[in-house]
Formats: structure tokens, sequence, C-alpha cells
């Protein structure tokens, strides 16, 4: 992998044991492939990561990923896996082990979650390269909303139904909607300092870097499984090499 720059990059693929909404979320089977196999070939590509890890608890998970090529230098603490702990230790433990193992210091990490699996190399480079260009604490891959557009998000206030941010004017066509997106869920990138210095995991100056729907999902629930066989279906009739 290389990388032109000379940062040093480590890549984490998060990957716990445990489950609740999918059991074995990590690595059920979407295409013939485990969930965690498509973060590994896409992580193996990049040509700006240096190092790419998996971090779990879980030793089948580790034993899979190893089969597909995946590194893992190293187990996940049993206190760093319950479904309440945040990215920040995780990352944090994970810097720690890899600085101490190799010697170095990174100059950024990437997070690549086993539920986005439709990523592809220009998505974790790009992303890195806007990080890196911008001076950003932090860097994120993006999607373009749709159906589900902020503008239609609504709360109650007692019975009465009001807007939980922005005002719906009546009568408002939805292709007259203004422009948003939400995080993909796809790449996260951020300085190593955001992470070890400052105690946060995106910092306050975020940058982002547009993907696009067809290849956007975060797998959370047994449905979403369905919707990405569909997808992946869709996307090797378009040549993708996924």
């Amino acid at each position: 992998m290389e990388n032109s720059k000379k940062y040093s990059i480590l890549g984490v693929i998060t990957a716990r044991g445990g489950s609740k909404g999918i059991p074995g979320k990590n690595i059920k089977e979407i295409g013939g492939k485990p969930l965690i196999a498509y973060s590994i070939e896409v992580g193996n590509k990049s040509a700006l990561i240096t190092d790419l890890i998996i971090s779990t608890d879980d030793e089948e998970i580790a034993d899979i990923a190893k089969q597909w090529n995946g590194h893992v230098p190293f187990m996940r603490p049993p206190e760093l896996a319950g479904d309440r702990v945040p990215h920040l230790p995780v990352m944090q433990h994970a810097l720690r082990e890899m600085e101490q193992r190799k010697g170095c210091r990174y100059d950024y990490c990437v997070i690549l979650q086993p539920t986005s699996p439709f990523r592809i190399p220009e998505d974790i480079d790009e992303t890195l390269r806007k990080l890196i260009s911008s001076g950003a604490e932090s860097a994120v891959t993006v999607v373009r909303v749709g159906s589900d557009h902020p503008i239609k998000i609504k709360k109650f206030d007692g019975d009465r139904i009001i807007p939980y941010v922005i005002p719906e004017e009546e009568g408002t066509r939805r292709q007259d909607f203004p422009v948003a997106y939400r995080r993909s869920g796809a790449v996260y990138a951020m300085r190593r300092d955001v992470i070890m210095e400052k105690n946060r995991l995106y910092g306050d100056y975020v940058v982002g870097h547009e993907t696009p729907k067809e290849r956007s999902i975060d797998i959370d629930e047994p449905v979403d499984m369905i919707v990405a066989e569909y997808m992946l279906h869709e996307l090797r009739k378009k040549g993708y090499d996924i």
C-alpha cells in the first residue's frame, strides 16, 4: 500500500462480537463473503493507509478476518467491547497498542466499520486527502438524503405535531427541499492528536467526502441484510469490483 505523502496512517476495522440487532453481524455473509471481508479487501487496496488492523474481542471474528488477509495483532479487552462503548476509547487503545508494537507515532487514523461494505478504495483515500489538505480535525463520508430529508422530521408537543428542526412550508415539493446530507458510515478519518490529546473523535472542524447513494448502507437490522444483497447485485451488474 504505497503512501506517496509519507504520512503514517493507521486503519482500524472495528468489529466487536455480541451484536444484539443481528447476532454475529460482522461475519454474516453477503454475496458469499462475510461482512468483515469487504472492509479488509478495500482497506488493503488503499493507497494511503500505512497499517490496517482489526480491533475485535471475538476469537471467531479474528479467525475469519485472518482467513481474508486481515491483520489482528491483539485482542480488544472485554471492557472495550460492550454495546455502549463508544469508538473513542477503542481507537485510543488501538493507537497505543500499535504505536508501542511498532515504535512509531501515527499522524492520522481511519475507522472502517464492517457494516458499510460497499465503500471503494477511492472513498478512503479521498476522505483522507480532504482531511490532510484542509487541515481539519476529522473527515467523514456523507451521502445526500432523499425521502428521509430532515424537513420531514417532526416531534410531538403534547398531541400537536411540530417541526423537529426545519419548518415545512405547506405545498413544498420534495424536489424543492434544500440539499442535505447525512454521514454514510463508510469512512471516518481523524488526526491522531484529536483522539489522543484532545480526547475527542471528531473535533470541531470536520470536512466531508460525498459518496453515492447506490453504495451507501449502514447495516443495523435484519432487513438491511436483504437490502444489501440487492444493492450488491445491482453494483456488480454496473461493473463494480466489490
